[in-house]
């Protein structure tokens, strides 16, 4: 008994140490310093380009990376541009690659898990005036071990979302990096081994995501002055989804702290995702196209059905069947029914099912080549925005248009809002919502900018008002003959058909 609490009481304070370590990593001396320093040069550096049309600076980006003594490879995940980005980056001697799914944090983190080297870099492909210290300046904090975490500070001011919104939430919540100048920043340095151990958010929210992630871990932040820099600036629509993002993020990692008390703040990301489901937010990114595609999710994008898969997941298909075969119940009355059997289930289930949703082969080339042909490309499905968005990502669309399930603190509390688009601009009664009044916002003259030209692919008949609606109209896979009989709906047999056929 003697001996075993003696080992026990080894285990405790061997624990101890360890966790003592991890949370208060002990300084180095100047004499640890001297010998780091004394080392010879064996660092070497994977540089990480996440790109999306950068066609006019990647060439000079890549160009600028691989002059540097230190890199050893350079990495380029296009976002499934439809410029020539990514034959520009293989000409210029970078791997390319297309990322896993749309958003600048799906690049980020697909290109780490390639990289071969333990140094990282990352660079934005819309860089110009680099200055030639640039890459040896950030990496300096690293190989003399003065920091974990290195984000470039530009000699210009900060944006209007780094001034407004990112700066102030930092100084209330996170006063230790209150002294970042460019918390937005992407140019960013560190140990691939601390940054497969952060997460990495999709969109706007993923470089100031990455700042706190490493602060949390207990990483040494710095900041290096870079000099003068210039990049493209972003369109004046983007900035208010882009502030409501980086103010999301904060406040997660401010709770995740203890920093955060007020738990109806986590209401604020669900109204910035409830607006961005609307018509009104997906002109403001129109960007001069005058012509959209709408595609229909379920049985079009994948073969599978949304709600059905996610029962199967939450093992609750059996009551889901009950409510789809019941000829009684009016569409409006069914769906809050099967919204209500999802309640209680947390967020990252349905995620987890929308990102397992098979996709149809063709699909993200139509996407492409139809927005390399001046299209909008959305989706528009009866099922749930947070299933409907992911997919969007997934075939790198531009916008996508579903019903809100309601979410609080990340748990569905099976409340659904039906998406107002697809109601008739006269009149409030959700029974009446169909497909076609999204269309239909998209060909009626009153929205300015206007359309000019509207398609639309389906295979259900809960598609069919839409179908005859818009000027073009396809089908595939079918599931009811009536599709196939009325004039003007071309059948297809796959998306590559579609794609081959000049449209």
């Amino acid at each position: 008994m003697f001996i075993f609490l003696t080992r026990l009481w080894r285990q405790f304070k061997h624990y101890l140490r360890v966790q003592s370590e991890r949370l208060f990593p002990a300084k180095l001396s100047q004499s640890d310093h001297k010998k780091e320093s004394s080392k010879p040069n064996t660092f070497s550096l994977s540089v990480i380009i996440p790109a999306l049309n950068e066609e006019r600076q990647i060439s000079s980006v890549i160009t600028f990376a691989l002059k540097d003594k230190l890199t050893k490879e350079v990495i380029v995940v296009d976002d499934s541009s439809i410029d020539q980005t990514a034959e520009l980056a293989k000409r210029s001697g970078a791997q390319v690659i297309r990322s896993s799914m749309l958003g600048k944090g799906a690049s980020m983190h697909d290109g780490l898990m390639l990289a071969q080297h333990e140094y990282i870099l990352y660079l934005d492909g819309d860089l110009k005036d680099l200055n030639d210290n640039l890459i040896s300046a950030m990496l300096e904090p690293l190989q003399k071990d003065r920091a974990d975490f290195v984000k470039a500070k530009f000699g210009r001011g900060g944006g209007r979302v780094t001034e407004l919104t990112a700066k102030p939430m930092l100084k209330v919540f996170f006063p230790e990096l209150a002294h970042i100048n460019q918390p937005l920043g992407g140019i960013i340095a560190a140990k691939a081994s601390l940054l497969k151990n952060l997460h990495f958010e999709n969109g706007y929210g993923v470089d100031i995501g990455l700042l706190l992630g490493a602060f949390q871990k207990g990483a040494r932040i710095t900041e290096v002055d870079i000099g003068s820099l210039e990049h493209e600036s972003q369109p004046l629509h983007d900035l208010t989804y882009m502030a409501n993002e980086v103010a999301r993020v904060i406040h997660y990692y401010s709770k995740e702290a203890g920093r955060l008390h007020v738990e109806q703040i986590s209401e604020m990301y669900e109204i910035q995702r409830q607006a961005s489901a609307s018509f009104d937010f997906i002109i403001s990114r129109q960007k001069n196209r005058d012509k959209v595609l709408l595609l229909d999710m379920d049985g079009t994008i994948t073969p599978n059905r949304f709600v059905v898969d996610l029962a199967k997941f939450t093992n609750t298909l059996e009551t889901l069947n009950a409510l789809l075969d019941n000829p009684r119940d009016d569409s409006e009355t069914r769906s809050q029914k099967i919204a209500e059997i999802f309640k209680f289930t947390h967020r990252n289930q349905f995620e987890k099912v929308a990102m397992g949703l098979p996709i149809r082969q063709g699909v993200i080339e139509l996407v492409n080549e139809m927005k390399r042909q001046g299209f909008m490309v959305g989706i528009v499905s009866d099922s749930y925005f947070i299933a409907a968005e992911i997919m969007r990502r997934r075939i790198f669309a531009d916008f996508a248009i579903a019903h809100v399930l309601h979410f609080q603190n990340d748990i569905c509390t099976g409340q659904l809002r039906i998406n107002s688009d697809f109601l008739p601009d006269s009149s409030g009664d959700r029974s009446l919502a169909c497909k076609s009044h999204v269309a239909n916002r998209f060909l009626t003259k009153k929205s300015k900018p206007s359309f000019k030209e509207v398609w639309a692919i389906g295979d259900n008949l809960n598609d069919l008002n839409m179908l005859k609606l818009v000027d073009r109209a396809f089908v595939i896979d079918p599931k009811s003959p009536q599709l196939t009989q009325i004039k003007g709906i071309t059948t297809i047999q796959s998306f590559q058909e579609l794609l081959h056929s000049n449209v």
